[in-house]
């Protein structure tokens, strides 16, 4: 069903043709970098987060790691991960193709800008071998992204 939720959505803007269903495992980066034959940066993660009664969507490159200080400046919160039995109530995807596509309740998300230094990336589309290419600009209006945020450490700014 998850996999058929982002297709229906990408099938509204009429870039359904567009989803790829992969051969092998997308489900971790570094899976996703050698199915897709890509640098793990270029694969945006997609992260989970609860914030009080809620949730947030956070995307972020794959080689980006949550900057803690940054995240509780940003969100006025702790950073901590939703359970991956909360993540498919909330998203509706299993946890590997998590996307901020197709989702199953309104979540807020947000695009970390370490995705920004690339011309294309690489989030998944609702399964754990699925994935779609994106600018971040189309990334971000088809996430409905509420805004850019800067709350990632470790990313490579020279790529």
């Amino acid at each position: 069903m998850s996999l058929q939720s982002v297709l229906d959505y990408f099938r509204s803007v009429n870039k359904e043709q567009d989803v790829l269903q992969l051969e092998s495992s997308s489900a971790t980066v570094d899976e996703a970098a050698a199915a897709l034959q890509v640098i793990p940066a270029r694969i945006a993660k997609t992260l989970s987060f609860k914030s009080g009664d809620d949730a947030i969507l956070l995307v972020a490159a794959g080689d980006a790691k949550i900057d803690n200080p940054k995240f509780k400046a940003e969100f006025q919160l702790k950073p901590r991960m939703l359970d991956a039995e909360t993540v498919v109530a909330l998203t509706g995807h299993p946890v590997g193709g998590v996307c901020p596509f197709g989702l199953a309740t309104d979540m807020a998300v947000y695009i970390d800008i370490s995705l920004q230094r690339f011309d294309t990336v690489f989030p998944a589309c609702g399964s754990r071998n699925s994935a779609i290419e994106l600018t971040p600009e189309e990334l971000f209006m088809h996430a409905k992204a509420v805004r850019y945020v800067d709350v990632c450490k470790d990313w490579n700014t020279t790529l």
